[in-house]
């Protein structure tokens, strides 16, 4: 996240947290797609540690960008091991077109909020080269690199067809009702501004098919918070607006520390630590 880093625009653009204020649109995105939405309701606790399932998902796409070989390596480890375990009649996790899909969500929210915040990318090239980057959010899980849509002409066309088939179904609708009235006091104080924001990102079609009211008042507010948020946003200094990345990151390598020190640290006679070795992995 380092200076050093703005040759890469995944990089760079991936830790500013501007980007999380599409997280809801990224996740009715994913479940709009009917394996995607079957998945997460059989399979996932978001409704009862909603703070634990978006750290999770932080940590995959901040240690995928910025963390180092080994990090990325136990990491990924970790995330194939519980996606192979969501399968169920006519889904499996890991099958390469939910990959796919997911991980372009991820690309695509972050392209997105990254040009109506800071205007677009440099270039074409420079676009380029992040869709060519961002392949790495579902090659990382096992997506073949050739199904990745490497172009912006490849990756457009993909979008397209992709979200136009899409069906908003019974499942997604109980999901987006769930995230959007969680239990917990924090997160209800913030859904008024993250459901504004999902529901003005999403495609006309599908805010309907969720059932998501829209009126020209909601939109005059939606467009007001944008042009604030460029305004204000991209004057603020670096290290403030890629503060939840440096915490994310913080976090999941002091966990890992103290995961080696238990592993390495053990009580020996009269109570003092011993080391024992690492068995290999």
């Amino acid at each position: 996240m380092d200076r050093s880093s703005d040759a890469s625009p995944l990089r760079r653009i991936t830790a500013e947290s501007c980007l999380l204020g599409g997280a809801g649109h990224a996740v009715l995105l994913q479940i709009a797609h009917p394996s995607v939405a079957h998945g997460v309701l059989h399979h996932s606790d978001f409704d009862h540690r909603p703070f634990s399932r978006l750290f999770g998902t932080l940590a995959y796409v901040y240690g995928t960008v910025y963390g180092t070989e080994a990090e990325r390596e136990r990491l990924h480890a970790i995330v194939r091991a519980m996606h192979k375990k969501v399968t169920g009649p006519g889904y499996r996790a890991l099958d390469d077109d939910l990959l796919l899909w997911v991980a372009a969500t991820l690309c695509h929210n972050a392209a997105r909020l990254h040009t109506m915040v800071f205007g677009g990318f440099r270039d074409r090239d420079e676009y380029a080269l992040f869709l060519r980057e961002a392949s790495v959010l579902g090659t990382a899980l096992g997506l073949p690199e050739s199904a990745w849509p490497g172009t912006p002409e490849e990756f457009d066309a993909y979008w397209e067809k992709a979200v136009s088939g899409l069906k908003v179904g019974d499942e997604a609708r109980d999901i987006a009702h769930r995230l959007f009235r969680p239990r917990q006091p924090v997160l209800r104080a913030l859904m008024p501004l993250q459901r504004l924001l999902t529901t003005g990102l999403l495609p006309p079609d599908l805010r309907e098919g969720f059932g998501l009211p829209w009126s020209p008042r909601r939109q005059r507010v939606f467009d007001a918070v944008i042009g604030v948020t460029r305004t204000v946003y991209p004057r603020l200094p670096r290290p403030l607006r890629v503060l939840p990345a440096t915490v994310c990151l913080w976090s999941m390598r002091r966990g890992e520390a103290a995961r080696l020190s238990r592993r390495t640290v053990r009580p020996g006679p009269h109570g003092r630590a011993r080391r024992r070795a690492i068995p290999p992995r």
